[in-house]
């Protein structure tokens, strides 16, 4: 392998593996969204 082709598949290597831990540092850091509760929204609900 010369000189080029290795330097080029570092690059791509570590910017690949940069770019996936990022993604998952911001999958498990994201804040969750809130979600109607099911129970207050029959509240009105007569029975």
């Amino acid at each position: 392998m010369n000189t080029p082709a290795l330097i080029m598949m570092v690059t791509v290597e570590v910017i690949v593996t940069l770019l996936t831990g990022w993604f998952f540092y911001k999958v498990l850091t994201i804040k969750p969204k809130q979600e109607p509760d099911s129970f207050s929204e029959n509240d009105d609900v007569v029975r």
